[in-house]
């Protein structure tokens, strides 16, 4: 349940924050907006950091260094999100959004990469994902 909870509370930080960018590149630009975005996301990480100290000391050497570079993906995320938001809207954004995400990490869970379980992946699988793509169409309607 509680991870439930913290899902729920990332999505709505994403829509916020995808919102919030949306808005100030239009002040800005995309590409500064995803600076600012990235460097208060930096600092915000660090703050808390300090305070809480949930990992080991020597956290850099025990990662693979190509998972490292994963918070390099916030920019074309950012950029991309943002001019979605400004094409489409928020609600078709985040709905096709949600699309890719699921559909990669099927793709992710059935070839069992980065060191995730493999797992099959089922018709129910495919069907939740038609059901959303069906839905993301009458929404545009």
């Amino acid at each position: 349940m509680r991870g439930i909870g913290f899902a729920m509370l990332g999505g709505a930080c994403i829509t916020m924050q995808g919102v919030a960018n949306a808005r100030i590149s239009q002040d800005m630009g995309t590409w500064p907006a995803a600076t600012v975005t990235q460097l208060t996301g930096f600092l915000m990480a660090l703050v808390i950091l300090s305070f809480v100290r949930d990992g080991r000391r020597h956290w850099v050497k025990q990662v693979n260094p190509l998972y490292l570079l994963g918070g390099a993906l916030a920019a074309p995320i950012i950029f991309s999100e943002v001019t979605a938001i400004r094409h489409i809207g928020v609600t078709l954004t985040i709905s096709a959004l949600l699309i890719a995400q699921l559909s990669l990490t099927f793709v992710i869970d059935a070839g069992g990469w980065f060191g995730v379980p493999k797992k099959r992946i089922t018709a129910a699988h495919c069907i939740g994902i038609a059901m959303m793509i069906a839905g993301v169409l009458i929404l545009k309607m």
